[in-house]
């Protein structure tokens, strides 16, 4: 009767159980908001490049640019796809603008606006609005009248005699616009249609991008259908966001198989080593609590949890499933789960504070990434222990059987037990690790962040071709302009202007873009104003210019009350472009902050930046190299982590102290993490490896799992039976983190394969090492 109400007991304990996760985890999934923003994962910038690159760069004009490519079918085909695909991506909610070299006829200037057309185009800037100039321009309207291109004009002619709202739009296509064939944009080969296309996501959102990518795929879908022409014709995206899909989908791809890999590994090695099938189910609650536990930490404490943060979290929270896996080896028959999972216990809170202390110093980090890392690590590796302290023991049952009696691990262990204490030959080899960590060639630390990405030479290379055809704007070089305000940013940005064409003549680059383009400051605006004629002023010289030619002397009232309005209006300004095609272009290049602006100017085929930057120094625009920005940023973050990892370590080591209370164990347990760390860093540099970030938390990882080795060695003192279940569970331990990592480490990913491959190594060293310092000479019991 006693057994089954414990039955009982066990099986509502692990339903409610079960519920409380699955409740925990439908509530997170309704109110957790997904960050894709790296920038929570960069330190606080200094530079004004660095502030750039961190809190605008993903805003601006480069990251949401995308570059599109149709090929395989006749160019005039091509082209009518190519206005099919414009057409349909102008009606997405994901695509703020896409241009094929059409440029729309007057939709391309809101209605609106097209009364300021003389305040926006420089049109008159050295021309009056005389009876002349009407004149001129009047006699080639009679001409286009009579052309092709009538059914453009006609339209415009009553308030727009001198087509000035055409000339806008064609100073508002690109600097540097490809060719144009069939009325739409063209590689130099006249093979390929182009298309450049900006997102409304800026660069840092990954999903955002994702939605566009799918939009443009789904709009050339639905084009075939229309086209049968061109079929066959082939569709290739390019830019930022379409490398940060391919990355997001291939890392989740990889993911998915070594997750089921994983998956079914961790079943088999637990249920071999255990011979209870229950046991890898149960032991996977206290890794699901800890994990549900650190999301919801960081959901409470931070107004969204960042992706990385996720994905890094529960790897790094990995080293909990060794809790459950410690306990059920030391399981004995004869002696209940709570008493064995309480003689574990110190050792284990010992294991857990040490590891926890490390990461909260990423809460001074300064880097609200490395923040939440700390928070989820923490909270889930905390509530992890206490699951498997105070819940697991009640739903397992007595053990059938003690691995301390197992033949095998016994001749396993006297084999170990014959090993010498290699005091001097560790010394050694610390010596000699320490000696090829400083003296490998090469570069120490990899500060480029290009070389992480999995992206495909050829299709970075690919990338920079499409680039260099369409004009787009450099993503490495661009100017900034610093001024009180957007009026001052813009009145710098026409001062410079002079200076770009001169360098542009010269060959130092090949275009550029800047708001003033779209946007004159307001004093040209005012400047434009004073040299509008009034209206009697303007009648009279229209009615000189239309003698003898056959227009009614009425049929350009409309022209005449556009330039009165533009003669009182007030200036255009930044915030009157909301809603506009100008909106995004202007936003894009003119960015303002409390007491500040910035106007960018985007670059491309910059040829030579020194030349350039010298150029411009005098009109106090700035050459901004935003590949040194990020390599800085990275050092300066890197600075951070090694500052945070040297107090951790000195906090480990104290905590360890105060757990153990004697220099020779104390000693025995940090060696061998310690000899560990030095060689894996040995072995990475011997390789010719670059170190990065990744690998740096990794080390992290890698450090607690075999601080957590030597304490369950040390624990286990010299009685046998105790050091057979330990080497039992370090060996269970070892295997199933060793299998999780070097999948990783097979990874084409490189962050993954950072990743895997030093935890590996850390499982492999730490593992061999513990054995060797931190075990305690056996004492042979009768039995």
């Amino acid at each position: 009767m006693n057994d089954a109400l414990r039955a009982g007991a066990r099986i509502a304990l692990l339903l409610a159980w079960l519920a409380v996760l699955a409740v925990a985890g439908w509530l997170l999934g309704r109110g957790l908001r997904v960050e894709e923003d790296l920038r929570r994962f960069l330190p606080t910038p200094r530079t004004p490049a660095q502030v750039l690159l961190v809190d605008e760069l993903g805003e601006g004009p480069g990251s949401r640019v995308l570059l599109l490519a149709l090929s395989g079918a006749e160019p005039q085909a091509l082209a009518s796809r190519s206005q099919a695909l414009r057409a349909a991506l102008a009606v997405r909610p994901e695509i703020a603008l896409a241009s094929n070299g059409d440029s729309g006829g007057i939709d391309a200037v809101p209605a609106h606006l097209r009364p300021y057309r003389y305040l926006l185009s420089p049109t008159l800037d050295s021309q009056p609005l005389d009876a002349e100039f009407l004149r001129g321009e009047l006699e080639q309207r009679v001409q286009d009248l009579g052309s092709p291109a009538a059914d453009l004009v006609e339209p415009l002619l009553p308030s727009d005699p001198t087509l000035e709202t055409l000339r806008l739009v064609e100073r508002w296509q690109p600097a540097e616009a490809p060719q144009r064939l069939h009325g739409a944009w063209f590689d130099r080969a006249g093979a390929q249609a182009l298309l450049l296309v900006q997102t409304h996501a800026p660069g840092f959102d990954s999903a955002g991008q994702q939605a566009a990518v799918a939009a443009i795929r789904s709009a050339f879908a639905a084009t075939t259908e229309q086209a049968p022409d061109s079929v066959a014709a082939r569709l290739e995206i390019s830019g930022p966001g379409a490398f940060a899909v391919a990355i997001r989908d291939r890392t989740e791809a990889e993911m998915r198989w070594i997750g089921t890999a994983d998956t079914i590994g961790l079943l088999l090695l637990l249920g071999l080593a255990y011979r209870r099938w229950s046991m890898p189910l149960l032991g996977a609650l206290p890794l699901a609590s800890g994990g549900l536990a650190g999301l919801g930490a960081v959901a409470l404490l931070f107004d969204g949890v960042h992706g990385i943060t996720i994905a890094f979290g529960f790897t790094l929270i990995g080293v909990a499933q060794d809790y459950p896996i410690h306990f059920f080896s030391h399981l004995r028959p004869g002696e209940s789960p709570r008493a064995s999972v309480r003689a574990l216990w110190p050792t284990l809170v010992t294991g857990v504070a040490s590891t926890c202390i490390a990461y909260a110093t990423f809460l001074f980090s300064g880097v609200e990434g490395l923040k939440q890392l700390a928070v989820f690590t923490i909270a889930g590796l905390g509530v992890a222990a206490a699951s498997t302290r105070w819940l697991l023991p009640r739903l397992v049952t007595p053990a059938r059987r003690d691995p301390a009696r197992s033949p095998r691990l016994a001749r396993l262990w006297r084999g170990v037990a014959r090993l010498p204490r290699p005091r001097v030959a560790l010394g050694a080899v610390a010596v000699l690790a320490a000696a090829v960590v400083a003296f490998a060639p090469g570069a120490f630390w990899q500060n480029d962040l290009s070389r992480l990405t999995p992206v495909p030479p050829a299709d970075l290379q690919r990338d920079a071709q499409l680039r260099a055809e369409l004009g787009a704007p450099d993503v490495r070089y661009m100017l900034a302009l610093q001024a009180g305000d957007a009026q001052g940013a813009l009145e710098a940005s026409e001062r410079l202007a002079p200076v770009l064409e001169q360098a542009r003549a010269r060959g130092v680059l090949d275009g550029y873009d800047l708001a003033a383009r779209y946007l004159p400051s307001a004093a040209t605006q005012r400047a434009r104003q004073a040299a509008l004629p009034d209206a009697p002023e303007l009648q009279a010289a229209l009615d000189a210019a239309l003698e003898d030619l056959p227009f009614r002397a009425d049929a350009f009232a409309p022209f005449v009350a556009d330039v009165a309005s533009a003669r009182t209006a007030a200036p255009l300004q930044p915030g009157d472009l909301a809603g506009t095609p100008l909106e995004l272009a202007v936003s894009g290049l003119l960015l303002q902050g409390d007491g500040h602006a910035t106007a960018l100017v985007s670059l491309g085929g910059l040829h030579d930046p020194e030349a350039l930057a010298a150029a411009v120094a005098p009109t106090g625009a700035r050459l901004l190299d935003l590949k040194q920005a990020s390599e800085s940023l990275v050092a300066q973050w890197r600075v951070r982590l090694l500052a945070a990892l040297g107090v951790a370590a000195l906090l480990l080591a104290g905590t360890v102290w105060i757990a153990l209370r004697a220099p020779r164990r104390v000693l025995r347990v940090l060696a061998p993490m310690a000899l560990s760390t030095l060689l894996i860093l040995a072995v990475l540099r011997g390789l010719g490896v670059e170190l990065n970030l990744f690998h740096l938390v990794s080390l992290i990882l890698a450090a607690g799992l075999g601080l957590d080795y030597a304490l369950f060695f040390d624990h286990a003192g010299d009685d046998r039976d105790e050091q057979l279940r330990t080497l039992h569970a370090v060996i269970v331990c070892s295997l199933t983190t060793l299998l999780v990592f070097s999948l990783l480490a097979l990874s084409s990913i490189p962050v993954l394969r950072a990743i895997g491959g030093t935890v590996a190594l850390g499982v492999l060293f730490n593992f061999a090492l513990a054995l060797l310092v931190a075990r305690a000479p056996a004492v042979e019991h009768a039995r």
